[in-house]
């Protein structure tokens, strides 16, 4: 599923046309940062899956970074078990090697302490919590966040990443990116016809 690399440069390339098609430079100097534990399959061997307490889910955790308008930058896939900032600081890492633009990143509290501090003195790139509102209790979209959480809608919306049932963790990070070239491709050149939310003619 792309091992020589054929997926990523496919992903990439298609994001560079679609920013610059929205009038933004390919590559991107801020993005917005999160991670989504996922149910895994019998599928899913012992040695890359573990058990997030905090969202009582046994599986795999899929760690995202997005641009503003939240195409995908880096995707990486661990075991549930990883800790958010844990798995922060290698997303971040890696992300910097393949984009080193990014100079601002959005995520939320999950991420506070010193993976801040990482960011600014070894990357460098500033890292911006974004926290809920005091007294919060119910979903409130937040800014930039909101943007994150929109790019996981999109990603699930193919069925066969709403759980995890891959053997290995590149192959679902392949799948994110297949599903990013989706839509891509069909905003890049979408079928005629009208639109669901565009308004229909009188006849």
């Amino acid at each position: 599923m792309g091992a020589d690399g054929t997926t990523g440069r496919i992903h990439d390339a298609l994001r560079a046309t679609v920013r610059n098609a929205n009038g933004r430079d390919p590559m991107a100097s801020a993005g917005i940062l999160d991670a989504q534990s996922v149910k895994g399959a019998d599928t899913v061997g012992v040695d890359s899956r573990g058990y997030d307490a905090g969202k009582k889910t046994n599986g795999r955790k899929r760690h995202l970074i997005v641009d503003i308008t939240g195409m995908l930058i880096a995707v990486m896939v661990t075991a549930a078990s990883m800790q958010d900032r844990e798995g922060g600081t290698q997303v971040l890492a890696k992300v910097r090697m393949e984009m080193p633009s990014l100079a601002h990143v959005w995520t939320d509290g999950g991420y506070v302490g010193k993976l801040v501090e990482f960011a600014r003195q070894r990357l460098p790139m500033t890292l911006d919590i974004v926290k809920k509102s005091r007294g919060q209790h119910t979903f409130e979209a937040l800014p930039r966040r909101w943007v994150v959480e929109r790019t996981w809608s999109w990603v699930v919306r193919c069925r066969s990443l709403g759980h995890d049932y891959e053997r290995l963790p590149a192959h679902v990070e392949a799948m994110v990116k297949w599903a990013m070239i989706g839509l891509m491709t069909r905003r890049l050149a979408p079928s005629p016809g009208r639109r669901p939310w565009q308004p229909g003619t009188a006849e």
